[in-house]
């Protein structure tokens, strides 16, 4: 069920917004919104307006109409925002200056330019060392450079600048992008203990399931859930089958006034054939057969236009209610080809060692479903591309025994200039035309959609047509690695991934965070890249 936002107490609240890119494409049109406090999950399909919402409200950018109004500091975490790497940690946290004056004074410089620069802030440093404990980044320096900490730690660093500061509303775009499990559960801290206003922007089911209230942003509106998204899904599932519910009812109803429409023209066309044979054998003066035609006519025309009426408002009806239906349509695909028996040898690693010093041993049988698990910076990405052939072993060797293809962060597969169905047939050199686009429909690229060019596509189709290349190829693939495939994916193309590795019958392996999405995978083997180690482990 729906729930309206109180508006009395927002510390955001836009009504009229509108917002369009400098080339005309329009992102928001009479957008209303009001954001009270607590922490609210910001929820919707890729491209529907989420990060470009946060953009607005940070100030980032700027409306074309409408108002926008944020009560109090905002504290903004971009998505994939990276920081200069010669940058100082203390800078990065804001309080470099406040830092030197606060050393000046304690070496003896008691002027009052580094007294106003320290304001109230004497304790600052071990504010700032409490916020990076805090997301379990003790071992970092506030004098060491962002460029010697990790991507997933840099993240960390942003989260703890805006912890720092205290913002009276504070905007997370994707925040567990590239986070490793152990920093997740240090963000997944911070966000359930933060007292103020924030909205989070996430594909993140385990964070979703953190805040108070869901903002589902569909078709330009937002509907309101109460409650965290395990509470969303359940509410949206009694929700959908209401809807269906309903569109079944609407359905019957224009076919029962069909019928009816129908009937109606066989009665009166009966009607019509008997007057004229009154007429035609003059059984009756004219001037009352011309009477009663015309009275027929008159009648006939109100039954017509009451038939007809009906059945538009049933025709009306059904659109209605098929409109309360989402579209998030599931990729149905079968990959029978890609099929590996129990027990035949997928992949070999002897003595191997990876550039920056990964070490493995260790063989894959049968459609095992491996995740590739540790911290951020120690390697799984490299070791997946020296897998996959792109970078050599230092040491070792690396056999795949099965046609194999591998998935990219960067989703740098496709070739931009050619369209989805040309960038397919890349990969299945001798399939035709009609065989590539009938496999592509099941992929949810149908008709004209299969001729876009590949650099028009959104992040979601995108993803969406460099996994129809992989799965599609000719030999079909047996063994799949995917590095972290669920990044910047929203809810509905997670689905549809899960669905189209349901019906992967190969192996698997996978470098992700996302314990929800291995889970739902099947993952069936974990293998943990430690101290540059890569060893068995328990199971998800």
């Amino acid at each position: 069920m729906s729930l309206s936002s109180p508006a009395a107490a927002a510390s955001v609240v836009c009504a009229g917004l509108g917002f369009a890119w400098p080339d005309g494409t329009r992102v928001l049109e009479d957008f209303d919104l009001a954001v009270g406090p607590g922490r609210t999950g910001l929820i919707g399909l890729n491209g529907a307006g989420k990060s470009t919402l946060l953009k607005l409200f940070a100030k980032e950018l700027h409306p074309c109409e409408g108002t926008l109004k944020v009560a109090g500091e905002v504290g903004y975490l971009p998505q994939n925002a990276a920081l200069d790497t010669d940058l100082r940690v203390d800078a990065a946290l804001g309080i470099a200056d406040i830092r030197a004056a606060l050393h000046a004074i304690e070496n003896g410089d008691a002027s009052e330019a580094n007294f106003t620069a320290v304001g109230d802030d004497w304790d600052v440093e071990e504010r700032a060392r409490a916020s990076l404990d805090q997301l379990g980044l003790h071992t970092i320096d506030l004098d060491r450079t962002i460029g010697e900490v990790s991507g997933g730690e840099s993240v960390l660093l942003r989260l703890a600048a805006l912890l720092l500061r205290r913002p009276d509303v504070l905007l997370l775009d994707e925040p567990t992008n590239n986070l490793d499990l152990a920093a997740r559960r240090r963000l997944y801290a911070a966000v359930a203990g933060w007292p103020g206003v924030m909205i989070v922007v996430s594909h993140d089911r385990e964070l979703l399931d953190l805040v108070d209230r869901i903002a589902d942003l569909r078709g330009g509106e937002v509907h309101w859930y109460g409650g965290n998204f395990t509470a969303y899904e359940q509410a949206l599932a009694v929700e959908q089958e209401a809807a269906e519910r309903m569109v079944r009812v609407a359905e019957a109803d224009v076919v029962r006034q069909k019928r009816e429409l129908a009937d109606a023209h066989v009665k009166l066309a009966r009607r019509a054939r008997y007057a004229h044979k009154m007429y035609v054998q003059k059984r009756e003066p004219k001037i009352i057969m011309n009477g009663r035609k015309a009275a027929a006519e008159i009648s006939a025309g109100k039954h017509r236009i009451m038939h007809t009426g009906k059945l538009k408002e049933a025709r009306e009806r059904l659109g209605e209610a098929a409109e309360a239906v989402r579209d998030d349509d599931e990729i149905r695909v079968d990959l029978p080809h890609t099929e590996v028996p129990p027990g035949r040898g997928v992949l070999t690693l002897r003595a191997l060692r990876a550039r920056y010093g990964a070490r493995a041993d260790i063989e894959l049988r049968g459609p095992e479903r491996i995740a590739l698990t540790g911290r951020n910076g120690c390697g799984k990405t490299t070791l997946l591309r020296t897998l996959a052939g792109e970078i050599p072993p230092e040491e070792g060797t690396a056999e795949i025994h099965v046609p194999h293809r591998f998935l990219p962060q960067r989703l740098d597969v496709l070739d931009d200039a050619l369209t989805v169905a040309e960038n397919v047939a890349r990969f299945a050199p001798d399939a035709t035309d009609n065989r590539i686009r009938a496999r592509l429909a099941r992929f949810l690229f149908k008709g004209a959609r299969a001729d876009q060019q590949a650099g028009t596509l959104s992040g979601g189709e995108r993803f969406r047509a460099t996994l129809a290349a992989l799965m599609l190829a000719e030999p079909a693939p047996q063994l799949l690695m995917l590095d972290e495939p669920t990044n910047n994916l929203d809810l509905a193309s997670i689905r549809q991934l899960v669905t189209a590795l349901d019906a992967y019958r190969g192996a698997l392996i996978v470098v992700s965070h996302d314990v929800t999405f291995l889970r739902e995978i099947g993952v069936t083997r974990r293998l943990a890249l430690d101290d540059g180690e890569l060893k068995d482990t328990d199971p998800m």
